[in-house]
């Protein structure tokens, strides 16, 4: 009798624990996986898991080895991990060392200027690009430097000396930026060589190749006038990287070049599709890369035509309602990789693409997520009023009843040009959302990347038109079935989403019960002067709002503006700004929160001042996750 009695005990106790949701504190918690490499002898892949602490603010990282036959894995100091990685930035004869750091090349502050006014804060500035990003400009810019390798006490050198330009490019720009010749005698690094006002309109970054011999540079794709980025050697010996076209086009297709017998090739030329990132084979007759395709991530293969000439092919690889993302190297037949899906952060896994399998190599937070009952997600194919098929996500909460009615949350995607796949955010995360009781749809509009070029395309210069159908269709048709609680709809996004938001808040016609916006476009004639990335909404709005003769960018400045919709607002509204947001600047979320606050509608400011266009700080982060919900609760 007792060991029934033990064994009810056990078994309520396995499924009360079964029956835990997924919480935003529980979401902090969880451990956030970076590989760095596969290990010289091709044993071992070494990675990182950064988890955030709440009480102290900040990350702390861990760093480990594992087989890449699977295994355990064993914990290794930072320091190891430079022992067992091989150093791209030790020049393959093993004489030299690429680094990089800011150096001062331009007049900027005060004291520049003034030096006896030491403690002047003044900034002088004679062309945009006075700030970026999260950072005003004070006159320095990264540089790329090599150096004599292990122990030589001479000075390194500069191959950008006195040059006004950053490479690695700001803001996100790291040693993939910057990579040896296989004869170790050339650096070829990534620069956008325009200052002030012409950095800021343009996209041009180009290819430079400095020669450490003759200490000469050279544009080596001065024939582009778009981005070209991520330059890599193939295991042949030939230069490789990522190009888009046209200049001042940050979404344009992304295409794989290289360079053979001094004739670009475009491997990429004829499939529908933007390239994510990319690695070549070992053998060098391949290469395998990332890209959007049909609301996931997955992985393509394409052959190199080399001195045979064959024919290019673009090939599917892998499938599955998963995201892949990181190709960290090669194993036999096997190609290491990380993998993402709704309601799983990232880990590692082996692909066999052969035999088209996954095999999980890392489980960092498998056992967390066993004692979850956790959301289930399912495609959805909508009509949208041009006749054509959209997808849409629909992510149902933990023990989804379709006998109840549950809130539904409409999520608006930034970008806008960005796909919207099996991603796993910390913060917009719908695993999350669905665990707290609501349904949410997540419609694949205009402009996402994976459903081909013009579908990505169509969103430019028409940001209030085609896509708000797109929106209004997809929660119209979710609408429809029993379960959606249609008294209560709400609808949240950021950046491109959150001007979705101030947009629908104007047109909804009484669908939606509540708003959340986060860093979101509100005015865009104010956007326009404020914005530091000017590239963008040239292309994006068509123009300047002073170009009266001008009918794209009148239609965006007038027809699509949110600001001249807001006589119809009628609708709580929370929100968000991060106060370092020089993308989307302060002023939006003014705007937004004043005409909201003199129109007598509900409505909360949250002011993050020292967060960018997104939260990154642990307690800023929960302080978001906390309100967002308590907002949901108090008017959904």
């Amino acid at each position: 009798m007792k060991k029934i009695l033990l064994l009810i005990i056990t078994t309520m106790s396995i499924t009360a624990s079964a029956q835990q949701v997924l919480s935003p504190d529980s979401l902090w918690k969880l451990g956030r996986v970076s590989p760095l490499g596969i290990s010289t002898d091709g044993k071992n892949i070494v990675y990182k898991v950064a988890t955030p602490s709440v009480e102290e603010n900040k990350s702390n990282s861990k760093f480990y080895t594992i087989p890449v036959t699977g295994g355990n894995p064993t914990e290794i100091q930072e320091l190891q991990t430079k022992e067992l990685l091989k150093d791209k930035n030790v020049s393959p004869d093993g004489r030299f060392i690429l680094s990089s750091e800011e150096v001062k090349t331009e007049k900027v502050l005060g004291k520049d200027f003034y030096p006896e006014l030491d403690k002047s804060e003044a900034q002088i500035y004679d062309g945009l690009d006075y700030r970026h990003w999260d950072t005003w400009n004070n006159g320095t810019h990264n540089h790329v430097f090599y150096a004599i390798n292990k122990g030589a006490k001479a000075r390194p050198i500069d191959i950008m000396k006195d040059e006004p330009f950053d490479a690695p490019q700001k803001p996100f720009g790291g040693d993939e930026d910057y990579i040896w010749s296989p004869d170790s005698k050339k650096i070829i690094y990534v620069c956008k060589k325009k200052f002030g006002t012409a950095y800021a309109v343009s996209t041009n970054t180009d290819l430079y190749e400095y020669n450490i011999e003759t200490k000469t540079t050279k544009n080596l794709t001065e024939n582009n006038p778009g981005y070209d980025t991520n330059p890599t050697f193939s295991p042949g010996g030939y230069l490789t990287w990522l190009q888009m076209k046209r200049d001042g086009y940050e979404a344009d297709k992304n295409d794989i070049i290289v360079r053979f017998m001094e004739v670009d090739y475009n491997l990429t030329s004829n499939w529908d599709g933007s390239v994510e990132s990319f690695k070549w084979s070992p053998d060098g007759t391949k290469v395998y890369f990332i890209a959007a395709i049909d609301g996931t991530l997955q992985l393509f293969e394409v052959n190199f035509p080399g001195v045979k000439r064959i024919a290019m092919s673009v090939k599917q690889i892998s499938s599955g309602d998963f995201d892949v993302h990181d190709i960290v190297g090669f194993s036999g037949d096997n190609i290491i990789v990380t993998r993402t899906d709704m309601n799983h952060a990232s880990e590692i896994y082996a692909f066999n693409h052969k035999k088209k399998s996954f095999t999980q190599l890392t489980k960092t937070n498998d056992d967390f997520y066993s004692t979850l009952s956790l959301p289930k997600y399912e495609r959805r194919y909508v009509t949208t009023t041009d006749n054509k098929k959209m997808l849409v996500w629909v992510i149902l909460p933990p023990n989804f009843d379709k006998t109840k009615q549950y809130p539904t949350l409409l999520y608006c995607q930034g970008g806008p040009q960005s796909p919207l796949t099996q991603f796993y955010s910390f913060r917009w995360n719908f695993s999350l959302m669905a665990s707290q009781g609501y349904i949410v749809v997540a419609p694949n509009r205009r402009g996402m990347y994976g459903h081909g070029r013009a579908w990505n395309e169509q969103i430019s210069k028409d940001w209030g038109g085609q896509v708000m159908d797109d929106y209004l269709s997809a929660i119209d048709d979710v609408s429809k079935e029993s379960y959606v609680d249609k008294a209560r709809l709400g609808c949240v996004g950021a950046s491109y989403g959150g001007y979705s938001v101030f947009y629908l808040a104007g047109i909804h016609k009484n669908r939606f019960k509540t708003f959340i916006a986060h860093d979101g476009v509100f005015n865009t004639q104010s956007m326009f002067g404020t914005t530091e990335e000017v590239f963008f909404n040239n292309w994006d709005f068509g123009g300047a709002y002073w170009e009266k003769e001008n009918e794209a960018a009148q239609k965006s400045y007038n027809q699509f503006n949110p600001i001249n919709f807001v006589d119809q607002w009628n609708t709580p509204i929370l929100i968000v700004q991060g106060g370092k947001d020089f993308r989307v600047p302060i002023g939006q979320s003014q705007e937004a929160f004043q005409a909201a606050q003199l129109r007598g509608i509900k409505s909360r400011l949250l002011y993050l001042p020292e967060e960018n266009h997104w939260v990154l700080k642990p307690q800023n982060g929960m302080v978001w996750q906390r309100e967002f919900y308590k907002w949901l609760k108090e008017t959904l």
